[in-house]
């Protein structure tokens, strides 16, 4: 049920210490889509080589954060093979910014789809008056920010396809049960950045320090009808509802508590569910893990680490 890519590799161009091909393979399933998001987009080899050389520069002086300033440039250059010339350029060069603060638009989106007083009796979002005491989109928004007015904020969201607003009653409704604003590129790709970014730093930090301490999990399967694949969209979406109507208020009374208490507010954190479909080819029945038994193949598999 697991799928292998196997790519052809120079190995003269491969650490001499790496014995085991599992890092190579995995980084081939890493970057072939990250090569098709940057092909479809404009990107070249040489940009995206330059992106990947800043990242390895920034990331050998974090993990050496003692090493003395005058040392700085030769020690980087030895850890990863990259000339002292072109990691002076680098390094003067301004840091990549951490995972972006939700948006405003995002906060008002999520508080009205999970709040408790946003809500009707069977849980679903309220269909609000645009101005007046709460429930209405003023209050909503105004328990978000006030430094915005409320209605350059129900633009914004009319703006990124989430909200409808009828003139004639003055009111504001929600379009889309989930954020996904379709018509702003730049913060889908924020989105992905961030998102892909955290699940991946999950991920890379539980295979170094052989631990759990993030929580990154799979169910997976194969062998699947189209139709049958339909009829899992909405179970997947469900599950996801059923965490974020937790989570939100949860994380929330969390955020106030620790205002009150007075407490270091300087952690963050990410919580997601994710699925992913395609039509399995041979090369993904060839990968499969095999058993005596024909038909254990069928059968769903959980990866965790």
């Amino acid at each position: 049920m697991t799928s292998t890519i196997t790519t052809s590799v120079n190995e003269s161009a491969l650490d001499v210490n790496c014995q085991d091909t599992s890092l190579i393979e995995a980084l081939s399933r890493l970057l072939v889509p990250l090569a098709r998001l940057c092909l479809v987009n404009g990107i070249t080899f040489a940009a995206a080589e330059d992106i990947l050389k800043r990242a390895f520069v920034q990331e050998a002086g974090a993990l050496q954060p003692d090493m003395p300033v005058h040392g700085t440039v030769s020690r980087i250059s030895t850890a990863t093979g990259i000339s002292r010339r072109e990691v002076t350029r680098l390094i003067k060069l301004e840091a990549a910014g951490r995972p972006t603060k939700p948006s405003l638009a995002a906060e008002v989106f999520a508080r009205w789809t999970t709040g408790v007083s946003w809500r009707d009796h069977e849980g679903a979002p309220c269909v609000l008056n645009r101005q007046g005491p709460a429930p209405s989109f003023e209050a909503l928004s105004q328990s978000i920010t006030r430094d915005i007015h409320p209605r350059s904020m129900l633009e914004e969201l009319i703006r990124l396809g989430l909200v409808s607003h009828d003139e004639d009653l003055d009111l504001v409704s929600l379009t889309r049960s989930d954020y996904v604003p379709r018509s702003d590129s730049r913060q889908m790709l924020g989105f992905l950045g961030d998102n892909v970014g955290d699940h991946l730093n999950a991920a890379v930090s539980n295979v170094m320090h052989d631990s759990s301490r993030h929580l990154e999990q799979s169910v997976f399967a194969d062998e699947l009808s189209a139709e049958s694949i339909e009829a899992l969209r909405p179970l997947i979406m469900a599950q996801w509802q059923a965490l974020r109507d937790v989570m939100v208020p949860a994380i929330s009374t969390y955020i106030e508590a620790d205002q009150l208490a007075g407490r270091t507010q300087n952690q963050r954190v990410r919580i997601g569910l994710y699925s992913f479909t395609e039509t399995a080819t041979n090369s993904d029945k060839t990968g499969s893990d095999q058993t005596e038994d024909p038909n254990q193949n069928s059968n769903p598999k959980e990866n965790s680490k």
